[in-house]
């Protein structure tokens, strides 16, 4: 039996920047203050919701270590180490492994892209370079390659690949990918308006940007969903609809950024290329919130 990173929920963490677009570490030891106080049970540090793609490397090292120190096993701190070259990903693993991460999440190749053989390749350096479980992160929106059930298979045999983050919205990949991989095989949920469908069908969390603002309503849901409370489970994710929908107006992590500084807990902006979230969509989120 595969033994899980985490059962429950992991919020994909922001990453706080001052209005000169430093690192803010006052801002995310709030936001860890607030995630430790809901009893999440992990943190992605660096993902797409942490703007992985403008982060230099000794940000990503330095975010890493802070939270290592600041958590102190509080919660499993999952660090995003993936990316479109094979080598820099591999070297980024080890260097999470140094600093007392506790797994990492790797996406797919994107831009220069690669086939399914790539991706074998790819994962299969990764997963030689660093001794950390590593969950794969399928999230073809983003990067236009999608990890086909088979090749996860594959890479399920890789004694430290432990699970998937599944954000292709098409819920049906879950029973797939059990049935191919093992129903042991961990795959967590990428998308907050699918949390309860996804783990209906075998799913064992979900990796949140909701749960940045909102880590017990997240929390509750889920774990009325682990312990089979479906109907509970079906009226929170309703409750949580409509915020899902106004956070869905631009990209991510820019909706996020805007509701957190509306709430009183201001992460900074975005880094362009990146704006701050137009007037029509931030009113909706004031009404919301």
């Amino acid at each position: 039996m595969r033994t899980p990173i985490f059962r429950g929920t992991c919020t994909a963490l922001v990453t706080p920047f001052d209005e000169q677009g430093r690192l803010d570490f006052d801002a995310l030891d709030r936001l860890l203050e607030t995630q430790l106080e809901a009893g999440v049970e992990a943190l992605v540090i660096g993902g797409t919701t942490g703007e992985a793609a403008t982060l230099e490397h000794t940000e990503l090292l330095a975010l890493i270590a802070h939270c290592v120190r600041f958590c102190q096993g509080k919660a499993k701190l999952i660090a995003g180490t993936g990316g479109n070259d094979t080598r820099r990903a591999a070297e980024t693993a080890r260097a999470a492994a140094a600093l007392g991460a506790d797994a990492l999440l790797c996406v797919t190749p994107y831009y220069n892209r690669c086939t399914q053989a790539g991706l074998l390749a790819h994962y299969g350096a990764i997963s030689q370079a660093s001794p950390l479980p590593m969950l794969l992160y399928n999230v073809p929106a983003r990067t236009n390659v999608r990890i086909a059930p088979e090749t996860c298979a594959a890479l399920s045999k890789l004694p430290n690949v432990a699970g998937i983050k599944e954000a292709d919205p098409d819920v049906a990949r879950v029973l797939k990918l059990h049935a191919l991989c093992g129903e042991d095989f961990p795959v967590y949920c990428g998308c907050d308006d699918r949390i309860l469908p996804f783990m209906a069908c075998g799913a064992l969390g979900a990796v949140s940007v909701l749960s940045n603002l909102r880590p017990q309503a997240v929390k509750t849901l889920i774990d009325a969903a682990l312990r089979g409370e479906y109907a509970r489970a079906l009226a929170l994710q309703r409750q949580q609809q409509p915020l899902l929908e106004a956070l869905s107006a631009a990209v991510n992590p820019i909706p996020i950024k805007a509701a957190l500084a509306l709430a009183g807990r201001d992460c900074g902006p975005c880094r362009l290329p990146l704006t701050a979230l137009e007037e029509g969509p931030l009113e909706a989120l004031k009404r919301l919130l």
